[in-house]
């Protein structure tokens, strides 16, 4: 009986959530990128793929799955067994989607474990050389004197490009007209051609543009200036005190990820950031890496559904 009891104890034990974590990872791990391949958000979910399935011998398949602004993608992770073999690349649209869309398949908030920061970056605002402004001072000044006047191109109603520009203008006091495209593609043609004023725009698509002279480069949305674009200003320092923005990248998981997951995923992430795969993304994009723990993601995460809950309805931006 005794002998009984005892291997019925260490069933139990062998059976226990702590004992899956201890043994994770045991098989492969999909990384759902929730956008199209070929983007930023693909480029650094297949290198911190890479660097884990090196550093556990277990496969990590980085899978696509566009469309609806990335909530697709990120339903299929919502419904996915928290056991953290199906994994998300998340961007900061993640939290703008939570702050506008008002009808979603699942609670961002509640609906998914936050498990490792990657990066963030910049972005630069930037002006057509049709336009008659040399800096961000100017421009904000102009916007101020022709309030509506001022034209800014977007990739489309909810992208991080608006919803940068409505907060670069509530900061300022000042009043801008959007002009929504189907993407950066054609927003950026428009701003080349002189057809809109001005663009907030990630850096790597804008940076050559910048410094061949083709667009004005008025300031960079970071706390600090971008290692890339040296002589550009902030916009803290071009008359916003303290302004702050970046687009960033992370990894979540479904609700109910063990915490003893969680915990090998973060290191093992965290350790990822100083991969040379890694570097030549962050360099490439102007980013820099930063490691957080789980809880400090979840934390920024909160933060910024409710930053872009504020300007969507400051700015009356909000999608069916």
């Amino acid at each position: 009986m005794i002998k009984i009891g005892a291997l019925f104890a260490a069933t139990l034990l062998l059976a226990s959530p702590a004992a899956y974590a201890q043994a994770y990872p045991s098989r492969q791990i999909t990384l759902i990128i929730p956008f199209a391949a070929g983007g930023s958000n693909d480029i650094i979910a297949r290198a911190i793929g890479k660097e884990l399935a090196d550093a556990w011998g277990q496969p990590v398949i980085a899978e696509n799955r566009p469309g609806a602004g990335g909530v697709i993608g990120a339903a299929a992770v919502a419904a996915a067994p928290p056991d953290g073999y199906t994994l998300l690349l998340v961007s900061s649209t993640f939290t703008i989607n939570a702050a506008i869309k008002k009808h979603m398949p699942f609670d961002t908030a509640k609906g998914f474990t936050p498990i490792a920061f990657v990066a963030r970056s910049p972005l630069l605002f930037v002006s057509s050389k049709n336009l008659a402004v040399k800096s961000a001072k100017d421009a904000l000044a102009l916007a101020r004197s022709k309030p509506g006047e001022i034209t800014y191109a977007s990739a489309g109603i909810g992208s991080i490009n608006q919803i940068a520009a409505e907060l670069i203008a509530l900061s300022a006091g000042v009043k801008l007209m959007h002009v929504p495209y189907k993407g950066g593609a054609p927003a950026l043609n428009d701003l080349l051609g002189g057809h809109v004023d001005v663009y907030v725009s990630s850096m790597p698509q804008v940076q050559q543009l910048a410094q061949s002279g083709q667009v004005n480069a008025l300031a960079v949305t970071s706390v600090k200036r971008s290692p890339l674009l040296p002589d550009v200003p902030t916009l803290a320092e071009s008359g916003i005190p303290g302004f702050d923005l970046s687009s960033w990248w992370g990894i979540v998981g479904p609700a109910g990820v063990p915490p003893d997951v969680v915990s090998k995923l973060n290191a093992a992430i965290n350790k990822t950031l100083n991969s040379p795969e890694i570097e030549k993304f962050m360099a490439g994009e102007g980013a820099e890496a930063q490691a957080m723990t789980a809880q400090q993601f979840s934390d920024l995460i909160h933060t910024e559904i409710a930053r872009w809950a504020k300007v969507g309805h400051d700015a009356n931006i909000s999608i069916d």
